[in-house]
């Protein structure tokens, strides 16, 4: 079938989405958010209250059971999926990078995992070679093509993951946690990946309880709560420094603190502080 996509409407549109596991374990509740082209969406919360279940709803991988999700216009359902044209259509555009990468990595050489979803799409040999060369380069991990993914360390298990999705090179990137489990200098990279993803126009949306992360990633913020809801909705700045709101969603936490020079220690939210310096002698402050 023809697959047509309105450029005016939003790219993914959530609407009262819930869903549970095996009908007991409350995931989403009545869960609404969209995400337009060309945006760069935060979702932020605790684990456990949902972010990873959206995700894999906008990805495909399950469907709601009240409410609904739609992507380029059309709602992804079961039925959607079984359509060929369809799934071709869907599966070329938007890349989900999971949390855990050994859940993502399943090929017996780097070379072939990144190969993996070129060669799904039907492409030539030489233009799956192609791909996967610029996904290897991009990602500095050529000396790895080799390799046996599971044998790589936790930061190069998340290079090949990055680049199993960019050989794809979608129109949209999905990401669960993208720091979780990563050195400082590994996060470091992979913030400048995601903000070099966006500035070359792709789509990103990623989940993450990694407030440092969440200015510098993100235009907007959805911020969901331990009741699996979406508590607010806003830019960054004002978003991180609704300290009630972080805390309500666990997000910072309160906690017992002495000060140099005070007798008693007493009790106040635990807020880092994140330094950026601007070259003006004194470095600007921002809550997190």
């Amino acid at each position: 079938m023809s697959i047509e996509v309105n450029p005016v409407a939003p790219l993914f549109q959530v609407e009262n989405v819930s869903y549970s596991y095996e009908g007991e374990v409350l995931a989403l509740d009545q869960v609404s958010l969209e995400v337009r082209a060309g945006e760069r969406i935060a979702i932020i919360g605790a684990n456990g209250c949902g972010k990873s279940t959206l995700l894999k709803m906008m990805d495909g991988l399950c469907f709601p059971q009240r409410g609904r999700v739609l992507a380029f216009g059309h709602e992804l359902s079961e039925k959607a999926f079984a359509d060929d044209s369809f799934n071709y259509f869907f599966r070329r555009r938007v890349g989900l990078v999971f949390q855990d990468s050994d859940v993502q990595l399943f090929s017996p050489s780097v070379w072939d995992e990144v190969a993996f979803a070129p060669l799904q799409l039907g492409l030539d040999s030489h233009e799956v070679e192609e791909r996967v060369e610029r996904a290897l380069t991009a990602l500095r991990i050529g000396a790895l093509r080799g390799r046996a993914p599971h044998r790589l360390s936790g930061g190069e298990k998340k290079r090949v993951a990055l680049a199993s999705i960019l050989s794809l090179d979608p129109e949209v990137w999905l990401m669960d946690e993208p720091t979780a489990g990563l050195d400082p200098r590994s996060q470091s990279w992979l913030v400048d990946f995601i903000v070099d993803q966006a500035e070359m126009g792709r789509t990103i949306v990623t989940c993450t309880h990694d407030l440092g992360i969440v200015e510098t990633i993100a235009d907007r913020v959805y911020v969901m709560d331990e009741a699996h809801r979406i508590a607010a909705e806003g830019e960054p700045e004002a978003i991180l420094r609704d300290t009630a709101l972080l805390i309500a969603c666990n997000l910072v936490y309160d906690h017992r603190h002495r000060h140099p020079g005070e007798a008693e220690a007493h009790r106040h939210p635990h807020v880092d502080l994140l330094y950026h310096e601007h070259g003006r002698g004194t470095p600007e402050v921002q809550e997190r």
